[in-house]
């Protein structure tokens, strides 16, 4: 069972990292111009959409935490209003942080708030999915010795490395402020999703060796 589960998460790993990639390539057949500098705006919402969308749906496939209980209808749409009021929550408070950290309080606002999104995409959809919009499950998690599976020890790495990756990515912005790449906050997007990618294998590589 473990094995299969090893195996499952993966191959989730993979899907992941692979629709970051189509977001960069596949909008350039279908949008003029597309580039990540000159329109970065769209490939923020492009990014967190393919993201969103993989771990929405790999959650219905894979199913890692599955209920053999039967909820009503009424009970899941409760469910799904409160992870998007959980999200929304989570992209507001990531752009207060910002901004607190010193991001512009009037300019560049979409900019920030989108890289709040994105950042919310990759921390907060997967606890969604994963934890439900669970408080307590939350804390448990992310709490010391709080893991109970390795999708919920994947979780912790990824999440605590996103966070991690983004404030590195934020450290040089000071020294070239007025170069494109770095008002639109690249090199911590950058980070961010280099970060959630080794984190993602070397999670996968951790539960293996435990098995063998």
């Amino acid at each position: 069972m473990k094995d299969n589960d090893i195996k499952r998460l993966l191959y989730t790993h993979l899907l992941c990292v692979f629709s970051i990639i189509l977001s960069v390539f596949i909008p350039s057949f279908f949008l003029e111009n597309f580039s990540i500098l000159e329109t970065h705006l769209t490939w923020l919402c492009i990014c967190s959409g393919f993201v969103t969308a993989v771990n929405l749906v790999l959650y219905f496939v894979v199913k890692p935490n599955a209920s053999y209980k039967r909820s009503s209808l009424s009970h899941k749409v409760t469910r799904f209003l409160k992870c998007c009021i959980y999200f929304l929550m989570s992209c507001f408070t990531f752009h207060i942080i910002f901004v607190l950290y010193g991001a512009p309080l009037i300019e560049l606002v979409l900019e920030t708030f989108l890289f709040a999104v994105i950042l919310s995409t990759f921390t907060t959809i997967p606890c969604l999915c994963l934890l439900g919009p669970n408080l307590k499950a939350w804390l448990r998690v992310f709490s010391r010795n709080g893991v109970t599976s390795i999708w919920e020890n994947s979780l912790q790495i990824t999440t605590i490395s996103s966070f991690v990756g983004a404030w590195l990515g934020a450290l040089p912005i000071p020294l070239d402020w007025e170069r494109p790449w770095q008002v639109v906050h690249t090199e911590a997007l950058t980070l961010l999703s280099v970060a959630w990618h080794l984190e993602y294998g070397r999670s996968t590589e951790d539960q293996t060796k435990k098995l063998n």
